[in-house]
């Protein structure tokens, strides 16, 4: 059997952090098998949703460098189709017209709440063939089975069984001949030729009721893999107050996307005690069998770790291309060649892009920024210090490390000191701050001779 999977997000807001990992798993499965990752748009709720969301996904699809196969499909294209099915079933019996105004509905589920009962709707108009002659305007309900039991034998979540008494009558198509997003999920799944749906298991209560219409259509059934959702280090539903859940969001907080897919992958997936795979490891090692049961737990501290994992082993010309890309920093093509040296010695200590372009920042002509009180006082305390160091660098005519670390070394042989006496105050006036990457030697060399005597000025 070809193997065609399709990621199937509502375009009603940004592309979340669950959905992300299921387009991954998506994505790594068709890999795996030599097959097709297919995206569809599902937007027939017109009311929430917007072409901005639309971009907004296939945005955050790009930055995460899940590709998509063919053209994507937006399910309100397919509505008429939708319809056509809906009719067909209702032809050839295994559906019904039901003519149960939404009051009639509302006073039966008041009724069952009243009596502590579960709300299943049995429909009077089931085995009903003359219409009623009033101005209500019908729906279309499939026939479910009303013995036995549906069975689905899920992929991760393993054999479950519900009884037929439990499903109601669902809806395909609505009154105002709107079809119902069960019956489209179906169709399209079925025209997309898709041979597995892999999504969250808040989905697993529709897979019965999915199955149901592929039986009555006499339609190939899709194997189905549930994957459990992500939960915040709480154990709640992830959500906004446990940190950004659009993948956008992560973008702009410095991560890399090789560093999320690396990390979606191993949230809720395992390979024995592995936790960094490479992209082509993922899609040789993928296979639905390693899915855990239980939510995973969204771990910063984790992605953090992997992150800088990946920052550390990237080529300075790299970091800097996407700190620029990235519109983290403009520097001129002069300023290019300093911050290179920057990244060099910065890149193994951060965690975050932006963390690098902060850095990097530090480095570029005319950058000032204030100094906190502790470091405020080792300045007070040094402060002739650096008025003899002005005076060094101003003698230095050849600008170069070797130079300086001369220039310095005469300097303490002169006056008694060691680098260490006089280093930290010179790495505050010069980054303002004692908490800065580099050795000093470095820092006063990529700066250069006009913004180290500049800056050391503006501190005395």
């Amino acid at each position: 059997m070809s193997v065609i999977v399709r990621f199937a997000p509502s375009p009603t807001g940004y592309l979340h952090i669950g959905g992300a990992r299921t387009a991954l798993f998506n994505f790594l499965f068709a890999k795996h098998n030599n097959g097709k990752f297919l995206l569809r748009i599902e937007d027939t709720d017109k009311e929430r949703s917007s072409p901005e969301a639309i971009t907004a996904i296939i945005e955050g699809l790009n930055w995460l460098g899940l590709n998509h196969d063919e053209n994507y499909v937006l399910q309100s294209h397919n509505v008429d189709r939708h319809i056509s099915i809906a009719h067909q079933l209702l032809e050839n019996n295994r559906a019904y017209l039901c003519y149960t105004s939404s009051e009639e509905l509302e006073e039966m589920r008041q009724f069952a709440e009243k009596k502590g009962e579960i709300f299943r709707f049995k429909s009077p108009w089931r085995n009903k063939s003359l219409s009623q002659s009033s101005t209500i305007k019908p729906v279309i309900r499939i026939k479910a089975p009303q013995d036995a039991s549906t069975i689905i034998d899920d992929l991760v979540q393993g054999k479950i069984e519900v009884k037929n008494s439990e499903l109601d009558d669902l809806v395909l198509l609505r009154n105002d001949s709107t079809p119902t997003y069960m019956l489209a999920v179906v169709v399209d799944d079925h025209d997309m030729e898709i041979s597995h749906v892999i999504r969250g298991d808040d989905h697993l209560t529709n897979a019965f009721r999915q199955k149901i219409i592929y039986e009555a259509m006499g339609w190939n059934i899709p194997k189905f893999a549930h994957i459990p959702l992500i939960h915040g280090q709480d154990g709640a539903k992830m959500s906004k107050r446990h940190g950004a859940t659009s993948v956008i969001e992560y973008k702009n907080m410095g991560y890399l996307p090789e560093a999320m897919r690396n990390y979606l992958l191993r949230l809720g997936w395992s390979h024995g005690n592995d936790e960094i795979i490479s992209d082509q490891q993922a899609i040789e090692l993928f296979d639905i069998k390693n899915i855990g049961k239980s939510p995973s737990r969204f771990d910063f501290a984790k992605l953090n770790f992997l992150n800088k994992n990946y920052i550390k082993n990237k080529s300075s010309e790299e970091l800097i291309v996407l700190i620029k890309n990235q519109q983290l920093l403009t520097f001129s093509d002069n300023e290019k060649l300093k911050l290179l040296k920057v990244i060099n010695f910065s890149k193994e200590k951060v965690e975050l892009l932006t963390q690098l372009a902060d850095i990097c920042q530090v480095y570029q002509e005319n950058f000032r920024n204030e100094i906190n009180s502790t470091d405020t006082k080792i300045i007070d305390e040094k402060i002739e210090i650096l008025r003899n160091l002005k005076i060094i660098f101003e003698q230095i005519t050849d600008w170069n490390h070797d130079n300086i670390k001369n220039s310095l070394d005469n300097f303490c042989k002169q006056h008694n000191l060691k680098i260490k006496d006089f280093g930290p105050v010179l790495r505050i006036a010069l980054t303002f701050s004692s908490a800065s990457a580099g050795g000093i030697f470095d820092v006063v060399d990529i700066l250069g001779k006009t913004e180290v005597i500049a800056r050391i000025n503006l501190v005395i």
